[in-house]
């Protein structure tokens, strides 16, 4: 049954990544995996000889022995875990993509194009990029991505060179998020879990993150995609609004306040995106005058002629929901595989095999490009029993969080972006992966002569 279940994992993720080719939307063959995939573990849950704690990110002992209807009970409760994480993630993006949508509902990040007065395609690469890589280090890489990309397209017209943009975006974010406790899925575990620092995690990861990020930007800026400038953006005459840079400010204010909640309240990120959201929606309601109703709008007059309507019922119907579910998909999928104990044993055998962590953790880099790199982080806090802030745990958080850069559903930041830009799969293998390649590896030689002369 093993066997059967990891197949059709990889059936369904040849279909994700050659999307284009098949002319199948990635949403289809990445919620039919789950469902299948789940569908599989229920009916051979009694053969399973192992089953995977997440909670306590070990196997549960003596599984095997377990009577048929305990084990059962034990699916339902972890399938409801990886729902509840999932859909923490989820509720999170789309608080973050409804803000941006208000913000861009005002016209907020004309602000960013009125600071922005190079067309210079090489300059521009170096501005986003260094922005990604401070933001995803304070807002998280996810957030940070769409942010980015959402100035993008209103700065740059042409689709092609956007895609450039917001694949060297994706390496520049995730860098970012490596070195920050809160900049990535990953290290947040890790900070939680006990296994590092904030302080240490910074001192470690921010020159090797440095590095993953310059390297590949200063590539690229030598390629022909980042030569020459971009034409100047038609306004089509339209007024911004008066409240733009408020609105900007305070979107752009109200995210990144989020990870002060969680640290003040111990409460998951989501929560604190939920009170943004709304904070941010009470101004979007005040300054486009109108009163918020569940079964319509009216302004304050009472009159509804006038063509207001509710920023936050115009941000909504903006969000990509196929991007949503793909992401749900994914990482249920991944979940299951998960469950059964599969990343676990196979990270473990792998450190059997290959005796130097330092290999085995960025194997377990180039891993995260493949699966989710949660469960392989997750894996890793199993293998490894180093106490806090060992650099060990240091190279994992920077190997997870960079090493999904190579691939365009390797990161929470590259499904988002290819959700919001249409990007192929195979585009990005074969234009952005080398990259992404290039400022690991640097990056990773960086970490371990850092360790050398700290000790």
């Amino acid at each position: 049954m093993e066997t059967l279940i990891i197949l059709i994992f990889v059936v369904g993720y040849l279909a994700i990544a050659l999307e284009h080719n098949l002319k199948l939307d990635k949403l289809i063959p990445a919620l039919a995996m789950m469902a299948i995939l789940w569908a599989l573990v229920s009916f051979g849950i009694e053969t399973f000889p192992n089953w995977f704690d997440s909670g306590a990110h070990s196997l549960i002992d003596g599984f095997k022995e377990f009577p048929v209807e305990k084990k059962h009970h034990l699916l339902e409760e972890t399938l409801l875990h990886h729902l509840g994480k999932t859909a923490e993630i989820l509720f999170f993006l789309l608080g973050a993509m409804t803000i941006v949508e208000m913000i861009d509902y005002f016209d907020g990040f004309a602000t960013f194009k009125g600071y922005i007065k190079t067309r210079s395609k090489k300059k521009l690469l170096w501005i986003f990029a260094i922005l990604a890589f401070i933001l995803s280090a304070i807002i998280d890489n996810l957030t940070a991505t769409i942010v980015l990309i959402s100035i993008l397209q209103k700065i740059i017209n042409d689709k092609n060179t956007r895609l450039w943009f917001a694949g060297l975006i994706i390496i520049a974010a995730n860098a970012g998020g490596a070195f920050s406790p809160i900049g990535d899925v990953t290290t947040t575990m890790l900070w939680i879990g006990g296994k590092v620092s904030a302080g240490k995690l910074m001192e470690y990861l921010f020159l090797p993150s440095l590095v993953c990020m310059v390297v590949p930007v200063f590539l690229a800026s030598r390629m022909k995609a980042f030569q020459g400038e971009i034409p100047k953006v038609d306004d089509n005459g339209g007024a911004k609004s008066k409240y733009s840079s408020i609105m900007l400010y305070i979107g752009l204010g109200a995210i990144v306040f989020v990870p002060f909640f969680k640290t003040i309240t111990h409460l998951p990120p989501y929560v604190g995106m939920m009170l943004s959201l709304s904070v941010v929606g009470i101004f979007a309601e005040m300054y486009s005058r109108s009163q918020f109703s569940i079964s319509h709008v009216v302004d304050h007059e009472g009159d509804d002629s006038q063509g207001h309507h509710s920023p936050v019922h115009a941000s909504l119907s903006k969000i990509e929901m196929p991007s949503v579910l793909f992401f749900f998909g994914i990482l249920m999928a991944v979940a299951a595989l998960e469950s059964l104990g599969l990343l676990f044993l196979g990270a473990a055998s792998l450190k059997e095999i290959i005796p130097n962590s330092d290999i085995v953790v960025m194997l377990l880099g180039i891993g995260s490009a493949v699966v989710d790199n949660v469960p392989l982080v997750a894996a890793s806090m199993g293998m490894f029993q180093e106490s806090l802030d060992n650099p060990l745990w240091h190279f994992v958080a920077f190997s997870a969080g960079t090493g999904g850069s190579m691939l365009i559903i390797g990161s929470a930041a590259g499904v988002v972006a290819m959700g919001m830009e249409k990007i192929d799969f195979m585009w990005y293998l074969k234009k952005i992966a080398w990259l992404a390649a290039v400022g690991f590896i640097v990056g990773s030689i960086t970490f371990m002569g850092m360790r050398a002369i700290i000790g």
